[in-house]
């Protein structure tokens, strides 16, 4: 593992204490780099302080905690039958992390559900934090997708994919901890790319993200207290014709210190179709290689096989 975090782009969409006016030359220069970090590296840090206050996730943080000092018993009666939500603790192929992953908080009736089964007494200022934050960083996923079409000059039609690709949301609440005498790395999260068209994460105050270069080098991010990390999933590569990049990542701690993350995952309805716009396809250079398909069609090629979930939709 090296530590080149200089080789990730930090952004900032505000600009003189103002988000970047949307249209705007600031707004088209920054799509550009948005679109290239997301080609060369399939990640990027983010500042935007004016959409997602660092204030608001210390609050998420704060309530997080609270949560995973719940009784274990309270903790496993969060049970839904989609893959990759429930309650997951005490997991013998990831040990050392407990996480809840929770469909659509940003609506009121999900977020009250969840809050209400961890706490049959009621928790409003964990139930408003959760779907607010959510709101926020949703909102903060669909200015990532617009840049990325404004990046490739596409026409502003592509807004409706944009808007497609995030019309469903999935947040992750995560903590880590190794072993209490671990004086060496651990790897508390395996390698993975995510299912997701976009994953903004923020932390708590314990690094431990790395991501895989394009030349196969671990590379640890430095993520600023006041910054976010924004992650290209699967889709995005299919719908960008092989553009844009699935950074593989994974979660390595050292020490006993816990990390809290809370991660939301954008994505599409299941019966949304995921297809490459005709301006991105050009039969020298980028020929097509990917079939259009449903997102439903491939989350199940993805918890079928991970690591080759796109294969089903190649050409």
């Amino acid at each position: 593992m090296e530590s080149e975090n200089m080789a990730i782009p930090c952004f900032d969409f505000c600009k003189d204490g103002m988000r970047l006016e949307e249209g705007s030359e600031d707004w088209k220069e920054m799509s550009k780099k948005v679109k290239e970090a997301c080609e060369n590296h399939g990640c990027f840090i983010l500042k935007c302080d004016e959409i997602l206050p660092k204030s608001a996730c210390e609050e998420m943080f704060h309530h997080m905690k609270t949560l995973f000092d719940l009784p274990e018993e309270t903790k496993q009666k969060y049970v839904t039958p989609r893959p990759y939500r429930n309650y997951i603790g005490k997991n013998s192929f990831i040990p050392l992390t407990e996480s809840f992953g929770i469909d659509d908080t940003p609506l009121s009736d999900k977020a009250e559900a969840f809050t209400n089964l961890m706490w049959p007494q009621g928790n409003l200022p964990f139930c408003e934090t959760l779907k607010t934050v959510s709101l926020k960083m949703v909102e903060l996923c669909f200015l990532v997708l617009k840049m990325i079409v404004e990046g490739y000059g596409l026409p502003q039609r592509y807004f409706s994919d944009a808007e497609n690709m995030k019309s469903s949301s999935f947040t992750r609440l995560g903590k880590y901890k190794v072993s209490e005498s671990n004086n060496e790395y651990e790897t508390v999260l395996p390698a993975h790319t995510d299912s997701s068209t976009l994953t903004i994460l923020c932390q708590k105050d314990v690094q431990g993200l790395e991501v895989l270069t394009k030349t196969d080098k671990w590379i640890e991010m430095e993520i600023p207290r006041d910054g976010f990390v924004v992650i290209i999933g699967d889709v995005l590569k299919a719908w960008s014709n092989g553009r844009l990049h699935p950074v593989t990542h994974r979660v390595v701690l050292k020490g006993v210190k816990e990390r809290y993350t809370f991660g939301l995952f954008a994505n599409a309805k299941e019966e949304i179709k995921i297809e490459v716009p005709d301006e991105l396809v050009d039969n020298q250079i980028h020929p097509l290689r990917y079939r259009p398909f449903t997102y439903g069609e491939y989350f199940n090629s993805y918890v079928s096989n991970p690591m080759e979930a796109l294969q089903f939709a190649c050409i």
